[in-house]
């Protein structure tokens, strides 16, 4: 059986939590970085917070494999 779904394509969707809005701003040496900043008063704070966490890790863990070739090992200093 098939489902029929009926939705506008150009509409944006909740990409992450509601309480957390999305900034790109320009660091120091011109380089766009995206900050996310969460609101205190949210309902779904914890939620938010755990989203947040979870993309700063999975943005970690992607420049760990580009630096040393393996996502959970610390790369050492120096």
């Amino acid at each position: 059986m098939t489902k029929v779904v009926v939705s506008n394509l150009n509409a944006k969707k909740n990409r992450g939590a509601k309480g957390v809005s999305l900034k790109r701003v320009r660091d120091s040496d011109g380089v766009l970085k995206t900050v996310r900043t969460l609101d205190g008063g949210s309902q779904s704070f914890t939620e938010d917070l755990r989203y947040v966490f979870g993309r700063n890790v999975a943005k970690a863990r992607e420049d760990n494999k580009k630096i040393i070739g393996v996502t959970d090992v610390v790369p050492p200093k120096g």
